[in-house]
């Protein structure tokens, strides 16, 4: 049975938390979410993008409820900063949306030194998802959604090198961040699990989706083709 947006329920009362709200996947799960009665809290880096995003999403849902919260998922003290404040804003946190991410980047470091793929994918995510935890566990029926990509298929980790740092394939990498989601997701809803709380812990493959996510790796690399391709 097809499954599309008229599926959704009612979500009148609940707070979310989207990363990467401002633009391709984020976004629309924001226009949708809130089309449906949810409050989003819109997680971006850049305030501007973000406030253009959310004038998008109240043309099209004039009574929509979205706010703003700054979060680079490339630097933890960032995500400590946001953490904070969504925590003094937010009395609960019924779904946690882990979408943010980049693909197939020259390498370069996030704030704290991570490989720029692993850290921001993974590493960024983890590190909100922990901070966040006590809101979702004081939240009844609370769920974290981790996406990924099929590309685990082809990853592995690198235990003795996760930050690229021999031999770094932006391919590989991407990989290895995917299949790093995956196994976070699983290891995080089995935790749950074992301490009978009621929050789950769940994985999405959005499919190939027309968004940005494709077009910066190239832009960073002077890859003309591939931009065109993509």
């Amino acid at each position: 049975m097809s499954w599309t947006e008229a599926n959704i329920p009612d979500l009148a009362g609940k707070t979310i938390v989207v990363t990467g709200a401002n633009s391709g996947l984020g976004l629309e799960t924001t226009r949708l979410l809130t089309g449906r009665g949810a409050h989003v809290v819109m997680a971006c880096r850049t305030a501007a993008k973000a406030e253009a995003a959310m004038t998008e999403v109240r043309s099209q849902h004039p009574e929509a409820s979205v706010e703003f919260l700054a979060l680079d998922l490339a630097d933890l003290a960032s995500i400590r900063a946001f953490a904070v404040s969504f925590q003094e804003a937010h009395t609960k946190l019924d779904v946690l949306i882990n979408n943010a991410g980049v693909m197939a980047l020259p390498r370069t470091e996030t704030a704290d030194g991570f490989e720029m793929q692993l850290g921001t994918n993974h590493f960024g995510h983890f590190a909100l998802t922990g901070a966040l935890l006590p809101r979702l566990l004081e939240t009844p029926a609370a769920r974290v959604v981790t996406l990924s990509s099929l590309m685990h298929k082809v990853g592995s980790m690198r235990f003795e090198d996760l930050n690229g740092k021999r031999g770094y394939d932006k391919w590989r990498a991407y990989s290895q961040s995917k299949l790093a989601n995956l196994l976070f997701c699983y290891e995080l809803d089995r935790r749950l699990r074992n301490i009978d709380a009621d929050v789950r812990s769940v994985a999405a493959h959005p499919g190939y989706s027309s968004t940005n996510l494709q077009g910066v790796g190239p832009r960073l690399s002077g890859a003309k083709l591939a931009g065109r391709f993509y």
